[in-house]
C-alpha cells in the first residue's frame, strides 16, 4: 500500500519553509501564490466535496487543476498571462513535493509537464517628450507632496525602475553628484546600480 502524504502539512512547510526561509521570495511573490492556492482550495471543495483539511496529495492532481485553470478563466475572465501564473505556483509547489514525497512521482510528473497557455503579449507604448513633460508639470511642486510626487515620477522616468523598487528605495540608496546612481534590490533579489542624469535637460 502506497505511504500517504499530509497535503495541509506539506503546503504549510511549502510556503513557510522553502518560499520563506529558504528562498526568501518577496512579500507580493507570498500573495500570489497564497491567493492561488487559496482559490484551487475552493475549488477542490466545490467539485469534490471535501474541504481542505480532508483534502489528500492524490486529489490535487493533472486533471483536476487543468479544470480549475479552465474555470478561472471562464467565471473570472482571467487572461492566460494571469492562467500561467496560477500555474507557475502549482508546479513550483509540485516541484517542492517531488523531493519530500517521492512516492508520488508518476503524479507530481504529469503535473510538472502540463504547459502554459500561448499568447501574443500586448505592445507597450512609450510616452512622448510631449507627454512626459505633461506628466512631470503636473503636480503642484509649491506643496511638499507635489515635490515628492514629481521627485518619484523624475526618478522612474529617468531610471525606468518599477514601482515596487522605487517605494523600497532608502535615503543611503541614492549617490548624487559626479557618478549618481541608485543602489536598488530588483526583481529576483538581485542587487544593480542604476546611474542618475544630471537634470530634467533629456525631457
Amino acid at each position: 500500500m502506497k505511504p500517504t502524504v499530509n497535503f495541509p502539512g506539506l503546503l504549510q512547510k511549502f510556503f513557510v519553509e522553502r518560499l520563506m526561509q529558504q528562498r526568501h521570495v518577496s512579500p507580493h511573490t507570498i500573495s500570489s501564490y497564497r491567493d492561488t492556492f487559496k482559490l484551487l482550495l475552493q475549488f477542490a471543495h466545490r467539485h469534490l466535496r471535501k474541504p481542505p483539511d480532508r483534502l489528500t496529495f492524490e486529489d490535487i492532481e493533472a486533471t483536476l487543476i487543468s479544470a480549475f485553470l479552465n474555470d478561472l478563466e471562464k467565471t473570472r475572465g482571467i487572461c492566460a498571462r494571469t492562467r500561467n501564473l496560477r500555474l507557475t505556483a502549482i508546479r513550483s509547489f509540485f516541484r517542492y513535493a517531488a523531493y519530500e514525497a517521492p512516492m508520488y512521482a508518476a503524479q507530481i510528473q504529469r503535473v510538472l509537464a502540463m504547459q502554459g497557455k500561448r499568447f501574443t503579449p500586448a505592445r507597450i507604448n512609450f510616452l512622448s517628450r510631449k507627454e512626459m513633460q505633461a506628466l512631470l508639470a503636473a503636480p503642484d511642486q509649491r506643496a511638499w507632496g507635489g515635490r515628492r510626487d514629481h521627485a518619484l515620477m523624475l526618478l522612474a522616468a529617468d531610471t525606468g525602475l518599477r514601482v515596487s523598487e522605487i517605494t523600497r528605495l532608502r535615503r543611503q540608496d541614492v549617490t548624487l553628484g559626479v557618478g549618481g546612481h541608485v543602489d536598488v534590490l530588483g526583481k529576483g533579489r538581485k542587487q544593480r546600480a542604476t546611474p542618475l542624469a544630471s537634470g530634467q535637460q533629456s525631457f
